[in-house]
């Protein structure tokens, strides 16, 4: 397992964030992380890459006890992620903003070498032929694929995607899951938070779903849509899940 994370709880005062969340992730797999809003997804993943720490619980990364971690020290151990609010250095150009990635993540390029690195990035998401273009330039659809691309040229072993399909058209989802399927078999593991439930479950091998904090469902995307609990709290109705794995 590439991801052993191992009964966490947070609590920020009062509020019970998560509560007792337990799985683990094969590497090479891609995992998708589902639930409404305010289930804890995105505080999940803070607390995968240092951003918070626990208030129980352990996080074990590549066989290595990480839990609490600085972020810094996460990605240099090979952990990135993506930001569900893209924010690009909108004074830099595309690729300054992939050599960020590749200086801060796990081989610590000097700047020299990150250009290259960036570029290698760059060309898997499809944004090699505007490495000069100004990063503030670009529509949504392609601010996403760089903050993927700043994640990808850290070189991680795991890579945390925070809703990078959402705001997107059918056709620029469907170029996304291209080049999330291209990563993965690029040998980065991901785990993916996403609203868009067609395309999370064509997507991944496992899914886990959230609510209110605690996990409720674990399996297949076939497991999930079909689970009780899952269509009582997130999808709705049986009808809308048959809908999802068509």
């Amino acid at each position: 397992m590439i991801l052993h994370v191992e009964q966490v709880t947070k609590n920020f005062g009062g509020l019970l964030a998560l509560a007792d969340v337990s799985f683990d992730l094969p590497e090479g797999w891609i995992m998708g992380l589902i639930g409404p809003n305010g289930a804890g997804k995105t505080t999940l993943f803070n607390i995968l890459n240092g951003v918070y720490p626990p208030s129980l619980g352990r996080v074990i990364f590549r066989g290595e006890d990480i839990t609490g971690r600085s972020p810094y020290l996460v990605a240099r151990s090979g952990m990135a992620r993506t930001y569900q609010v893209v924010r690009p250095l909108s004074e830099l150009t595309v690729r300054e903003n992939a050599m960020v990635g590749a200086c801060f993540g796990r081989e610590q390029h000097s700047k020299s070498s990150a250009k290259q690195a960036a570029d290698n990035a760059l060309a898997v998401v499809g944004l090699d032929d505007r490495a000069e273009q100004l990063a503030g330039t670009l529509n949504l659809s392609q601010k996403k694929r760089l903050e993927m691309a700043r994640a990808v040229a850290a070189r991680p072993h795991l890579l945390l995607l925070d809703e990078v399909l959402a705001g997107l058209n059918p056709s620029e989802v469907s170029r996304m899951l291209e080049i999330i399927r291209c990563i993965r078999d690029q040998g980065i593991t991901i785990l993916i938070i996403e609203h868009v439930m067609q395309a999370v479950m064509n997507v991944s091998e496992k899914i886990i779903v959230l609510e209110s904090g605690a996990v409720i469902a674990e399996g297949t995307p076939d497991q999930v849509v079909s689970n009780p609990k899952v269509i009582e709290a997130y999808l709705g109705d049986p009808e809308q899940a048959r809908l999802l794995m068509a």
